[in-house]
């Protein structure tokens, strides 16, 4: 007979949510879709409580003791940092209830963050969904097909494996020292996204376009699709090309019309120049010329505008990239397979 504490649970489970904001009322509506129960919700904000209301009709919104009073099932959907301090205070004042489930969403800790609590008889979980919200009911239904970073104890990974399931998500098992990079890579590719694509939006605004929204939205899907498929094989564009006057010239326009992007700008490109080199899609005779210009815009930036960028990392980091493009090159390796990603130009 399995006496696990999950097996002893009852099917269906009484949910809390600490912190009404964008994520928690989603998760619940979503286990309230399969049977479960919210039935209590904290918040302080008036937006919070607002949401809560829209998100979670009838649940009465109280104070996180409360919650964790009524609750077989505890989400704990609060900023990162404001996590060790809740659970230590729910510990320390006797909130925390044995056999009680305490979940929390944050993707930058794993389970020891919830120790205290486990102290006190609680079940950890981290349950991370792998997803921006926006705090309305489309969160619901962009749960389907969801990866969640999930770390439990080994007793607990199918009561996790469970959770994940019915929320319409797919567990992704992280082990407790990755949590921080797992969380690195997330918010490197997502919220970074966004800055990059309201950026392009009020630069192509300034040149005359009006639904710049409308514009990108092909292109962006396009592009996402290729990198999700072939990685750096779908890199395209006058930096992966080896167009330095391109590159040069840009430089020159954001300068005069979004200075603020200057910055941004050259550190992507450079990035991007060092992967395209290395995977034999920028050609060698070209790099040193676009790394020059790259090079040069960051000089200009000056040490206070971009933390000493080009006396740091400029000549030294250039000549470094060309030496390596001169090895390159003499194995063979120079870029010319469909240099522009898959089939195409400038995508």
């Amino acid at each position: 007979m399995n006496t696990s504490p999950q097996a002893e649970r009852p099917a269906r489970l009484s949910v809390g949510v600490v912190g009404a904001g964008r994520v928690g009322p989603a998760l619940a509506r979503a286990l309230q879709q399969t049977g479960h129960r919210p039935v209590a919700v904290s918040g302080v904000s008036d937006a919070s409580r607002r949401r809560a209301e829209r998100m979670l009709p009838d649940v009465p919104v109280v104070t996180p003791a409360q919650v964790l009073q009524v609750s077989d099932l505890v989400l704990l959907t609060v900023p990162d940092d404001a996590l060790p301090p809740l659970v230590q205070g729910l510990a320390e004042t006797g909130a925390v209830r044995p056999g009680q489930l305490l979940v929390h969403t944050s993707g930058r800790y794993g389970v020891s963050v919830l120790d205290p609590a486990r102290r006190a008889g609680a079940l950890p979980l981290a349950l991370h969904p792998a997803m921006t919200f926006t705090g309305t009911e489309v969160d619901v239904q962009r749960l389907a097909g969801c990866s969640f970073g999930v770390t439990a104890p080994d007793e607990l990974r199918l009561a996790a494996e469970a959770l994940v399931i019915e929320m319409g998500g797919e567990p992704e098992w992280i082990a407790e020292t990755n949590r921080p990079l797992y969380h690195a890579a997330l918010a490197l590719g997502a919220n970074h996204l966004v800055t990059l694509v309201a950026q392009s939006m009020e630069l192509l605004r300034k040149a005359g376009v009006e639904h710049p929204d409308r514009m990108l939205g092909p292109l962006l899907g396009a592009a996402l699709d290729n990198a999700l498929r072939s990685g750096d094989a779908a890199l395209t564009g006058p930096v992966a090309r080896g167009d330095a006057g391109t590159v040069a010239v840009h430089v020159s326009e954001l300068r005069k019309h979004a200075p603020g992007t200057v910055a941004g700008y050259l550190a992507m490109a450079r990035t991007t120049a060092d992967r395209a080199l290395a995977h034999g899609l920028l050609k060698p005779e070209l790099a040193e010329d676009l790394l020059g210009v790259l090079a040069d815009g960051a000089d200009a930036l000056g040490r206070d505008d971009f933390e000493g960028f080009g006396d740091r990392h400029g000549r030294a980091d250039r000549d470094g990239l060309a030496d390596r493009a001169d090895r390159e090159d003499r194995d063979g390796r120079d870029g010319s397979d469909d240099r522009d990603g898959l089939g195409g130009g400038d995508r």
